[in-house]
């Protein structure tokens, strides 16, 4: 089962809202998921980023693949930057 970290959608029209969840490759964007990670809010000034860095870094090691998305979030709020240290 290949895994991703991935936004799931939420909010109202116009006004979204973004859930960092781990799931499987093949399920619906908005769909079933197994953990989620934190949240991202780009409506707000500056946007709003919260993630739980001990389980993002543990679904890193376990080889989930964050989307091009995710990847640059988790870069901001300094996710990678450990994950990256710890491999080396």
């Amino acid at each position: 089962m290949a895994v991703r970290i991935r936004l799931k959608r939420m909010g109202q029209k116009k006004r979204p809202f973004y859930r960092l969840v781990v799931a499987d490759s093949r399920a619906a964007r908005d769909g079933r998921f197994i953990d989620s990670l934190g949240y991202y809010n780009p409506i707000v000034e500056p946007a709003e980023i919260k993630v739980d860095e001990e389980k993002a870094l543990d679904w890193l090691q376990k080889g989930a693949q964050p989307s091009d998305t995710v990847r640059s979030l988790l870069k901001k709020s300094g996710v990678m930057e450990k994950f990256t240290a710890g491999k080396n």
